[in-house]
């Protein structure tokens, strides 16, 4: 049980005692977003109990298979053959980690691939509590366009030089989360911490193929079906349809069939954080329905067939969910 984290300071210099004591802000670079992917890049900035950058680390890692999207992250086969495995930097990661709050952007996906990975070094992260900054934004109310980190740095003057990658993304987080940290400080606010929970068993399986593959579902996997869960309402007006070659827009409602590769619902998250609706079935609204299997007959494809709603596989969608033009 986390404790309650609300908390009224009583004067502009007095910090909440309830607070963590200190943070470690972190970023990974991974080949992909699904579960058997692997970390090929991470960066850690310590801080103090108010903010104040303590160090920082930064390592590549050679992943043990494709790197994935090069284009993205920079990192190539050839630059990453020659870097430590995960489990030669386990432990030095760890002690970045240590007795801190893990800060992320969209937290939950960075620490499910750092807790895989050390359930696959058959070892334990340190790591109990996160917060994301995605989260402590919207409790400050931030009048933020959407929820990128580009969006997060500009709002306080953070100048960002290499997106994407781990060590100037961990940067950018740390300078953007400490006046966050401070006006939560000041205002009683109260920090939205999640528990973590490591994982303690690690089975590996063939890594799943991204992408629409020949031959219907190719590599991705069965069974991963799950009850919809309720969601805030989209607080953006629909758009209409998605049209190809052009970007897509904040509020679009967006429909999935089938199964996929990244977990479904971290796929959900990732679309409503762009300021998607999430919608749980199809109508002649529906912007875009996402699917690996346009050729099955699942209810929401023959109705997007009927409606002439556009198709797009879920690699695709991905792209596109990096650079969401706003209402």
């Amino acid at each position: 049980m986390l404790e309650d984290r609300t908390t009224a300071v009583s004067s502009p210099g007095e910090w909440p005692a309830a607070y963590p004591k200190g943070y470690a802000v972190v970023d990974v670079e991974t080949t992909g977003l699904a579960r058997d992917d692997r970390i090929v890049s991470a960066a850690v900035y310590r801080l103090d109990a108010r903010g104040e950058v303590e160090d920082h680390w930064y390592t590549m890692v050679n992943p043990e298979r494709d790197p994935g999207p090069v284009w993205i992250h920079g990192l190539s086969g050839d630059m990453l053959e020659g870097a430590p495995l995960f489990g030669d930097i386990a432990e030095e990661f760890a002690s970045r980690l240590a007795d801190r709050v893990l800060v992320a952007h969209n937290a939950v996906f960075d620490w499910q691939m750092i807790a895989r990975e050390y359930a696959r070094a058959r070892r334990e992260a340190p790591v109990r509590q996160r917060l994301c900054t995605i989260a402590l934004s919207k409790e400050l109310g931030l009048p933020l366009a959407n929820h990128k980190l580009e969006s997060l740095a500009a709002h306080f003057g953070v100048v960002q030089q290499r997106a994407h990658h781990a060590l100037d993304d961990a940067r950018v987080l740390a300078e953007a989360f400490r006046p966050s940290l401070r006006a939560a400080a000041a205002g009683g606010v109260r920090l939205p911490l999640l528990e973590c929970l490591p994982l303690t068993e690690w089975t590996d399986r063939p890594a799943p193929l991204i992408g629409r593959q020949p031959g219907g579902h190719g590599g991705y996997r069965s069974g991963n079906w799950r009850p919809s869960r309720k969601r805030p309402v989209c607080p953006h007006p629909n758009p209409g349809r998605y049209e190809e070659g052009k970007p897509l827009k904040q509020g679009m409602r967006v429909a999935f069939s089938g199964d996929t590769s990244v977990d479904r619902e971290l796929l959900e998250d990732r679309a409503a954080e762009a300021g998607l609706h999430v919608a749980t079935s199809l109508s002649r609204l529906t912007s875009l329905l996402v699917t690996n299997d346009p050729d099955s007959g699942t209810s929401k494809v023959v109705k997007a067939r009927q409606y002439g709603t556009p198709v797009l596989d879920e690699a695709a969608f991905g792209q596109l969910l990096r650079d969401v033009e706003p209402a």
